[in-house]
């Protein structure tokens, strides 16, 4: 009987899993296992390994196929040959970015192992007007990227023959080598050390890009910003990042981080607006109506009761912003009292004469403190 562990139990997911599921699932636990993020841990590193495998079977279909059928005791042995399983070169960046599939495609095809490289990913940050947050908008933006260089196609040399496979890594970029400590072996993995880690050399280079297949150019992105986008909103373009060295891979992804330009007077929570309306005793005596523009395109009303007072709250439905399932948000109105920054000789004599009539009365203070409690904590 093999001592391996279920395939499916390593990655914590069940026989039914779909294709994404294994994916996600694999991705999580090789980042929390990687050597690099867990150096000198010997149990991690069989862990990483152990994922590693069973996500090689489970990700192939006809492999799959074979193992819920047979399990780990299928007709012929260990289906990575009499070495078993050895472990598959990927980096920290190839877990968070695409194309692991292609790094594990060539496991049961009989060749080895070749890692495809990716280009750099860019963050680029832009801002937009508060009115984008209703509206959304095409927007443009111009950046430097290296791009694949158009004189070599990306080959780093002007002729076929000027840039060719290495010959010590077999165009990998790195050796696999096996050490022993002891009983136990292990497989390392440097650079190579003739190509530095391309994979190629460059015995004739490009004048244009001096062999490196790239060149910096400037280009324009156009992209759409979505309504109801708020600030740190990362935008993704595929493809738009920088080339892979030599032509030898896909192109990086472009992430768009949006920054909202603030509201002169709305404070946003979510699919709400939130703001504060300064008014004098007037007006809050008596009430009022305000008028004032709104990003949506129609006047917000604030009708004010007579008797209100600071603090108060006037809610307004249906004028926030689109907020998916739940619609639009609503308009919170914050009363505040607006007191004059200086008071005249004239206005202190017409207070102190209307002091009796709309002053504190001291003597019934403490019955107007407990009222206020009662409403406070009602509300």
């Amino acid at each position: 009987m093999s001592g391996k562990r279920d395939y499916y139990k390593v990655l914590g997911v069940s026989r039914d899993a779909t294709e994404s599921e294994i994916k996600r699932a694999f991705r999580t636990l090789a980042r929390r296992h990687h050597p690099d993020k867990n150096p000198d841990d010997t149990d991690a590193e069989t862990k990483f390994k152990e994922v590693q495998e069973a996500y090689a079977v489970l990700s192939n279909p006809d492999q799959r196929r074979k193992y819920d059928t047979f399990g780990h005791e299928q007709p012929g042995g260990s289906p990575f040959g009499p070495g078993g399983f050895q472990g598959v070169n990927i980096t920290i960046d190839d877990l968070f970015g695409g194309g692991i599939e292609s790094i594990f495609s060539q496991i049961f095809s009989g060749g080895g192992v070749r890692r495809k490289r990716r280009g750099t990913d860019l963050l680029v940050n832009h801002e937009v007007s508060f009115q984008v947050v209703f509206d959304g908008s095409d927007e443009s933006i111009e950046i430097d990227v290296l791009k694949s260089c158009e004189d070599c196609e990306g080959t780093g040399s002007p002729s076929p023959e000027g840039a060719r496979e290495c010959p010590t890594c077999d165009g990998r970029g790195r050796i696999q080598r096996i050490e022993k400590a002891g009983f136990f072996t292990k497989q390392v993995v440097s650079e190579c050390t003739t190509c530095r880690g391309e994979g190629r050399i460059v015995s004739d280079p490009c004048g244009t890009c001096s062999g490196e297949g790239r060149s910096r150019r400037t280009r324009e992105v156009t992209f759409t910003v979505p309504p109801g986008i708020s600030s740190g909103t990362r935008l993704r373009m595929r493809g738009h990042g920088e080339a892979a060295r030599g032509a030898r891979g896909e192109n990086g992804d472009l992430y768009i981080q949006i920054e909202v330009i603030e509201h002169p007077w709305f404070e946003r929570d979510g699919a709400d607006l939130l703001m504060a309306l300064p008014l004098g005793f007037v007006e809050l005596a008596l009430g009022t109506q305000v008028i004032l523009p709104h990003p949506d395109g129609s006047d917000l009303r604030i009708k004010v009761p007579a008797g209100s007072n600071p603090g108060d709250t006037i809610n307004l439905p249906g004028r926030g912003i689109s907020g998916g399932r739940r619609g639009k948000g609503s308009v919170t109105v914050l009363l505040k009292l607006d007191m004059p920054k200086k008071v005249s000789r004239s206005l202190k004599k017409s207070l102190d004469s209307l002091r009796e009539e709309i002053g504190t009365d001291f003597d019934s203070l403490e019955d107007s403190i407990r009222d206020e409690a009662k409403r406070r904590r009602r509300g």
